[in-house]
């Protein structure tokens, strides 16, 4: 029995099961093995690679992401608008076959953005091209699922349900359980809050299919099996996603406010240019990234040319990316804008920055 079948039984009983107290402990075994197949699948196979070109994009500029959604929704449309890159796009399905690339310039940062073949049902299974489409999506800063205003939700669903499969989980934050494998010594089982979830039985049995007999394990959020079953597993991403509702322009002006309202939502018309500027905005808030201006001492600061940084960043990551040397010959930064008490504020390494911060470093 190959993979595929193994993983449609497990499915089956879990479908046929019913859920109550009696057969959480049944069906929380299943969803153990389930994912352990699963995450079998999506190693590469030695055999016979599949053929194709395009999907070996190199990841360029200050972030990366990835358009995803069933044949002709209009990614191709959004790409040949938002960037200077051209992919060809048509009223037929399938216009797309590979992975194009294109450079959104907004805010003075270099967006990677890649246009994705269309995917189909299946596609977590190896259906279609995929099984590399996901692959793609998997190395994204950000991911945006393109949907037609005009079809039902039940495309976003089965996108959803796609990546999950695969391990892709869309606006989550990883679960907050420490678990570290030991030699020896048995399961330590500790948690610092009240767990309605899960019990240190189905803890046990989960780490006994993983042939796990020796680990120490904290829970530091009320979580179940699945957030579980995640940090077992150690090939999860967390990734932020935006769903784009595209095609307003053919839907009621109810529907499309019933869309907009969505959480992690908006609503715009590629062919018409409708609010596009939006969506840019909500790309660099999804994104999460910083300007940072440098200063010499005595001049006004670079105002043309920016560090484009990751949110949180410190003086430390700014001196990084200056010059890999900087770090070590650092005495001090003077830092104007958000992050400061008071302008200029003398700081360290470790103070963090803000958007559009000003900063003079300081040599010894």
């Amino acid at each position: 029995m190959g993979i595929l079948e193994k993983i449609a039984e497990i499915e089956n009983e879990m479908k046929r099961t019913q859920k109550n107290k009696k057969t959480e402990y049944h069906l929380g075994l299943l969803k153990a093995k389930l994912a352990k197949y699963r995450a079998q699948l999506l190693q590469p196979s030695t055999k016979g690679k599949e053929k194709g070109e395009g999907f070996d994009v190199m990841k360029s500029g200050d972030a990366r992401i990835s358009l995803i959604g069933f044949p002709s929704v209009g990614k191709s449309t959004l790409l040949n608008t938002l960037t200077k890159t051209h992919s060809e796009s048509a009223a037929y399905e399938f216009t797309t076959l590979t992975c194009i690339p294109g450079i959104i310039e907004y805010k003075g940062a270099n967006i990677q953005l890649l246009d994705l073949p269309g995917i189909i049902e299946g596609a977590a299974h190896g259906k279609g091209r995929g099984r590399q489409v996901i692959a793609v999506a998997r190395t994204s800063d950000l991911v945006i699922i393109m949907l037609d205003a005009t079809k039902s939700d039940v495309q976003k669903e089965l996108l959803q349900a796609e990546l999950e499969t695969v391990g892709i989980r869309l606006n989550k934050e990883r679960p907050k359980i420490y678990f570290k494998e030991k030699k020896a010594g048995g399961i330590t089982f500790n948690a610092t809050c009240p767990l309605t979830k899960i019990d240190e039985k189905m803890v046990q049995m989960v780490l006994s299919e993983y042939k796990l007999h020796n680990a120490e394990i904290l829970f530091r959020e009320d979580v179940g099996i699945d957030e579980l079953i995640d940090v077992l597993s150690k090939n999860r991403v967390y990734i932020p996603c935006l769903y784009v509702y595209n095609k307003i322009d053919q839907v009621s002006i109810e529907e499309v406010d019933r869309l907009a309202r969505l959480p992690h939502s908006v609503v715009v018309s590629c062919n018409m240019n409708l609010n596009l500027d939006y969506l840019l905005e909500k790309i660099w808030e999804k994104l999460a990234l910083n300007r940072i201006y440098t200063k010499k001492r005595g001049k006004p600061p670079d105002f043309d040319d920016s560090l484009i940084m990751r949110r949180n960043c410190t003086i430390e990551h700014v001196c990084h990316s200056i010059h890999r040397t900087l770090a070590e010959q650092f005495k001090y930064a003077l830092v104007w804008g958000l992050s400061t008490k008071y302008s200029p504020q003398r700081v360290g390494l470790h103070h963090k920055l803000c958007d559009e911060d000003v900063v003079t470093i300081v040599r010894k």
